[in-house]
C-alpha cells in the first residue's frame, strides 16, 4: 500500500471520528468506548500493512 494512500486514510479516520465526537450527542463513557475501539482497530490495521502482526482475515469471531 502507497504510503499517501495509508496517510489518507488515516486522516479521513481522525476526521470521521472527530464529527462524530464533535457533533453527535452522546454520552462521554460512549464517546470513550468508541475511541478507543476505533483507535485499537487502525493500531491493528496499521500492524498488519506493516506486516508486524499476520494477517487479519484469520481471525474468526465467533463459530
Amino acid at each position: 500500500m502507497p504510503l499517501i494512500q495509508l496517510v489518507i486514510i488515516l486522516v479521513v479516520v481522525g476526521v470521521i471520528l472527530w464529527a462524530i465526537n464533535s457533533y453527535i450527542p452522546m454520552q462521554t463513557t460512549m464517546k470513550k468506548i468508541l475511541n478507543v475501539v476505533v483507535v485499537g482497530s487502525v493500531v491493528l490495521w496499521l500492524l498488519s500493512v506493516f506486516g508486524i502482526i499476520g494477517s487479519l482475515q484469520g481471525i474468526h469471531i465467533g463459530k
